[in-house]
Formats: C-alpha cells, sequence, structure tokens
C-alpha cells in the first residue's frame, strides 16, 4: 500500500470507473489484495464471526496512530474512551469535545474497531474525542443504540465542569450506522434544548428502505455489498414498525428548530452515498447549517484506513482540519 501510485496501478489492474468517478489506486489494490485473502466485505451471517473481521480489518488498515493520551471512562454506564491530543489543555480549563459513536451496520464494532481514527481526529484537530460503545443488536434491540447515544450526550453535558468540557462547544459524530445514531442524537438534542455545536456525519445511513442509484452501482465488491446491508437490516430491524421508525428514516423525519450545524462526508464508492447526500439536502432545506463534502475515490469504510495507503489518511487529514475549524 506504500508503493509509488504507478507500480499500485500495475497490480491493481485497470482504473475502475463508476458513475464519473475513479476509485483511489490504493484501494483499487487494497480491494484486490482483501479479495485474495476472502476478506472482501463487510458482513457475515454469524455475527461473532462478523465482529472479530471487522475489528481485524481494522487493525490491519489502523497503523500505529499517536495520540497525547487515552483514558477509559463510564459514561452513562457505558464504555467510553476519552482520547486527548498533544498539548491539550489541563482539565482545569474548558475545551471542546466530539462525541463519537462507531459503524458496524447496528451490529458490529465497538471502542477497538474505531480507535485508530479517533486518534488522528483528536490528535490532528486538537480536539478531544470521547467514543462511547453503544449497545448493538442483537443484544440491545432497536432502538437501544440509539437511546444509549442520547443518554451519554446527557452524561457529558451534564458532567461538563468535571471532563474540563466547554458545554457550548460539544459535537456528535459517526460514521455509516454511528452516523445514523449521530444524526439523530442531534435531533434529539434539539428537540430536549440540549445545546450542541456540530454533527459530522460520515457516510450516515439514513434511509432504512433504500432503494438508490448508489446501492444499484456500488453494491458488489466494494466492501459494503447491498447484501450485507440486508442482513443488518433483517438482524436489528425485524420488523415493519422498526423500518418505518424515524429514528432509522431521516429523511422524512420533522427536523426541530435548533439543530447544530452538520458536516456530512460521503465516498463515490459507497451504496450508501445517496441517502447520505440526500440527508444533507433535507437539513439544508429545512435551514440547518449543513456543508457536504463528498470523497469521489473513497470507498465506504474509509474513515478507518489510516495507517495504510494514502488516499483515505488524506481525506480523514481534511475531515480532521474541518473539525478543528469547528470546535477548536
Amino acid at each position: 500500500m506504500g508503493l509509488p501510485e504507478r507500480v499500485q496501478r500495475l497490480a491493481a489492474g485497470r482504473p475502475l470507473v463508476l458513475d464519473g468517478q475513479t476509485l483511489a489506486t490504493d484501494l483499487h489494490l487494497m480491494l484486490r489484495l482483501q479479495q485474495v485473502a476472502r476478506r472482501s466485505e463487510l458482513g457475515a451471517a454469524d455475527i461473532a464471526r462478523g465482529r472479530a473481521a471487522m475489528r481485524d480489518n481494522a487493525a490491519l488498515v489502523a497503523g500505529r496512530q499517536p495520540i497525547g493520551a487515552t483514558r477509559e471512562l463510564t459514561v452513562a454506564g457505558l464504555p467510553a474512551r476519552h482520547y486527548l491530543p498533544h498539548g491539550a489543555r489541563p482539565a482545569t480549563d474548558a475545551q471542546p469535545l466530539l462525541v463519537f459513536f462507531h459503524g458496524g451496520g447496528f451490529l458490529y464494532g465497538d471502542l477497538d474497531s474505531h480507535d485508530g481514527p479517533c486518534r488522528v481526529l483528536a490528535e490532528v484537530s486538537g480536539v478531544p474525542v470521547l467514543a462511547v460503545e453503544y449497545g448493538v443488536g442483537p443484544e440491545r434491540a432497536f432502538p437501544g443504540g440509539f437511546d444509549d447515544a442520547f443518554a451519554a450526550v446527557q452524561w457529558v453535558v451534564e458532567n461538563a465542569a468535571e471532563l474540563g468540557v466547554d458545554p457550548a462547544r460539544i459535537g456528535v459524530a459517526g460514521d455509516s450506522a454511528g452516523g445514523n445514531i449521530a444524526a439523530w442524537t442531534a435531533i434529539a438534542a434539539a428537540r430536549a434544548g440540549v445545546p450542541l455545536a456540530f454533527q459530522l456525519l460520515v457516510y450516515p445511513c439514513t434511509d432504512a428502505d433504500r432503494a438508490t442509484e448508489s446501492l444499484r452501482l456500488f453494491g458488489e465488491g466494494l466492501y459494503l455489498t447491498a447484501e450485507s446491508i440486508a442482513m443488518f437490516n433483517d438482524v436489528y430491524l425485524p420488523t415493519p414498525e422498526d423500518r418505518a421508525d424515524e429514528r432509522v428514516n431521516l429523511l422524512d423525519v420533522e427536523l426541530p428548530a435548533g439543530l447544530a450545524p452538520a458536516y456530512v462526508v460521503t465516498a463515490g464508492f459507497d451504496p450508501l452515498r445517496d441517502e447520505g447526500e440526500a440527508y444533507a439536502r433535507r437539513l439544508a432545506d429545512a435551514g440547518v447549517e449543513v456543508e457536504l463534502r463528498r470523497f469521489v475515490d473513497q470507498i465506504h469504510g474509509f474513515l478507518n484506513i489510516v495507517g495504510v495507503g494514502r488516499s483515505s489518511r488524506a481525506a480523514v487529514l481534511e475531515i480532521a482540519d474541518r473539525l478543528r475549524t469547528a470546535l477548536g
């Protein structure tokens, strides 16, 4: 993954061009290597195996990322990890905080699966990150993970002084399923009058009954597949009532006043691309301050690829820079 691009191109084969976009060469090569190793898709019928595979894949692509310090916390009864960048001010000085919810199809993911990107986001932006391990299904049935996330944000606001956090500079973030949870948490916070300053939504799920062009174009061979998405839905949202719930149908939800400004990130080669961008437009139509950034050459999951290759890390550094501007 560290080879010159021209050498990577020889190994990866002809460029992959879809929808007027060209897949990054290093990601094209990575997917080829994963196919050879038979580790090319997210999702497995055996949930325990799928969780282990996600952790293993995340460790392979995360590398060793520097951070000033980390500490394990319990937040609203949930495991959490606090990332403090080098040069962070003493706890007696109020500082911003980004509360992060991991992706994983509502079934996978934990503090370790997203340790790498949380380190990079905190260290590069200078904004401390608090990753929270909400309950995933099927053990924690829908909507338990959403309830966990909102309880965690409430806990942070109530304990801001003890954490050394400026209550006026608290943001929420998440990727994929975690992006859905972060977006909903921002909505619930605005409805409850809980102040949030920012929401960072990285390729969020926003439509449980998606029938998008991006799902058709990118639903096979690009890590997250249409088959995996269907499996996640079948396990986590098993009833029609679940799939009709406003928490997972953000394109139809009534957006409240006071919703935090949003930075919505999508990937060009992601089955979830179109629904994420539709939600950004929905926010804009409701008068919310929103910025949409599509990384046209990236795939779903690029947030985790911070230790190998070049293109995904560059995208994550750009996201961290935007976080610095929003909360730093």
